[in-house]
């Protein structure tokens, strides 16, 4: 699988590169949840050269990743806040607070909407922290609305919002 790197998270926000529209296309779609055949398979269809995965690597901006490797950060990542633990022994940093979000709304607009919320998930690349991505949840709860139930995103909603505290 195939994911951003830190450089190619601060691409998508400042396009300093100038890629071109094939290759920015893609680095969008990489998300480490894709296989490399499924991006292979998008990337016809978004007029990206055959070999934009070995282009963006070359750059910087993605990286191959084990599903191990993903599942270990994963398992690494800090849990949430639990019942007798006091607080300030479980606050998120603000990155943590991004990460968490991040992760779980592009792979909830990925498996929820797909690529009906291709514009959204531009829209949730170019935030820079928690702050930007909270003020898009109403979008992606609109979007989740139209792609499956006003229930679904409504639980939807209360859980990305409960996962905060």
């Amino acid at each position: 699988m195939w994911s951003k790197t830190e450089a190619g998270r601060q691409e998508i926000q400042q396009r300093t590169r100038k890629l071109s529209t094939g290759l920015r296309s893609i680095l969008l779609l990489v998300d480490g949840q894709r296989t490399e055949d499924e991006l292979r398979s998008l990337m016809s269809g978004l007029h990206a050269p055959e070999d934009a995965l070995g282009q963006l690597e070359a750059e910087g901006l993605i990286e191959r990743r084990s599903g191990a490797a993903l599942m270990m950060a994963a398992v690494a990542a800090p849990p949430p806040a639990a019942a007798g633990i006091p607080a300030a022994a479980t606050e998120m940093t603000p990155a943590d607070r991004y990460n968490l979000l991040y992760t779980r709304i592009t792979d909830d607009i990925r498996t929820h909407v797909g690529l009906k919320g291709y514009f959204l998930q531009l829209k949730v690349e170019r935030c820079a922290d928690a702050d930007e991505l909270v003020a898009l949840l109403p979008d992606i709860a609109t979007a989740l609305t139209k792609a499956r139930d006003h229930t679904f995103a409504t639980r939807w909603l209360e859980g990305v919002r409960a996962s905060l505290v």
